[in-house]
């Protein structure tokens, strides 16, 4: 059986409206940064442009400022230009209402309506469930993919993509994006500059010149959307191939709840070949265990206990890192909202009698 197909054409993603729309969520939040506020002042000519240059097949993906950040974990931003982030939503505004239709519910990063907190929420009704209200052992399954952004392979996105998407054109664009990072590449400076090569309009995008391309950057929207696309393949083998019931990922993370550990045993190796084999995905070696609920287990930022779930060591320093010297507004109620969804009143009161 054939998969839904995308109705939406590459004239209605270029089109003024959309791009008009585009930029209006983009910029929340936004109005003060300098770059926003230059393509504001000539906000039609920006736009008219862009719309020319896709109109034309003629649009170039632009190179990306490259910088690091640390918290929660070491990692390599790259970020567009205001033009090409314009595009990002663009497309996105038009793509994640179809592709969310086809994602599993308990799917839950990046997605309207989902996040964090829900996943944690769902991670414990799944626990009550296997444990029968703690009447019996539930095992946790936890494991974490290697590398995950960087190896996304450029020609298996592809392949999946136009499986879903009839119009060479988006499908061009989209190869135009994402072939604009390539972390195969060797970066030599600040600015990684892009790689896309000229490619005419009656060739597919995943044919041939990208097999060594891998990795989208953390930077662009679209990114979030292409790899839960991407990884929707290994969460349908799960779900609908290895039948598994109790099952949640959250980005590069995800749990199994069963009460027999030999059947987690059992899958484990299934679930790294078919990462392997479908995806050229790899389980992170030090971040794949099988314990008991009832020893806690470390998802998400917090470990979670039958009745009670604490802040990770990890988190719990970095929340104080980040809170000395004089942290803004905005900072202490994120971490004092944050420290509500668990067992963390001492430390929520903590935050709110020192930084407020």
């Amino acid at each position: 059986m054939g998969r839904i197909q995308f109705s939406h054409n590459y004239a209605e993603i270029i089109s003024i409206e959309n791009l008009l729309e585009a930029w209006k969520e983009f910029k929340r939040g936004k109005t003060k940064k300098e770059g926003v506020q230059i393509f504001q002042i000539r906000l039609m000519e920006h736009i008219l442009a862009l719309h020319r240059d896709l109109r034309n097949r003629t649009y170039r993906h632009g190179p990306y400022k490259h910088f690091r950040i640390s918290n929660p974990k070491p990692r390599d931003i790259h970020k567009a230009s205001v033009r090409d982030r314009l595009l990002h939503h663009a497309l996105y505004r038009q793509l994640y209402p179809f592709f969310d239709c086809t994602f599993i519910a308990d799917s839950y990063s990046c997605r309207v309506g989902k996040g964090t907190h829900r996943a944690m929420n769902r991670f414990r009704a799944f626990a009550y469930k296997v444990s029968r209200n703690h009447t019996r052992k539930c095992f946790v399954l936890k494991c974490d993919i290697r590398k995950f952004f960087a190896n996304i392979d450029h020609t298996i996105l592809f392949s999946i993509l136009s499986a879903y998407i009839p119009d060479v054109d988006i499908l061009n664009l989209l190869q135009n994006i994402v072939g604009s990072f390539n972390t195969n590449a060797e970066v030599k400076s600040s600015v990684l500059a892009p790689t896309t090569p000229s490619r005419r309009r009656d060739t597919p995008p995943w044919a041939g010149g990208d097999e060594d391309k891998k990795g989208l950057p953390l930077g662009n929207l679209t990114s979030q959307l292409l790899v839960n696309i991407y990884m929707n393949e290994f969460d349908q083998f799960v779900k609908h191939k290895l039948k598994v019931k109790y099952y949640i990922r959250y980005a590069d993370d995800f749990v199994i709840l069963l009460s027999d550990k030999a059947e987690l045993e059992r899958l484990l190796p299934l679930i790294g070949q078919f990462l392997c084999e479908r995806l050229k995905l790899s389980l992170h070696p030090d971040k794949v265990f099988i314990k008991t609920f009832a020893s806690g287990v470390d998802f998400l930022g917090w470990v979670h206990f039958p009745n009670h779930r604490v802040l990770r060591t990890s988190t719990k320093r970095r929340m104080f890192q980040r809170l000395q010297g004089e942290p803004s507004d905005e900072t202490v109620v994120s971490y004092v909202g944050l420290l509500s969804h668990g067992n963390a009143r001492m430390l929520q009161k903590t935050v709110e009698e020192s930084y407020s």
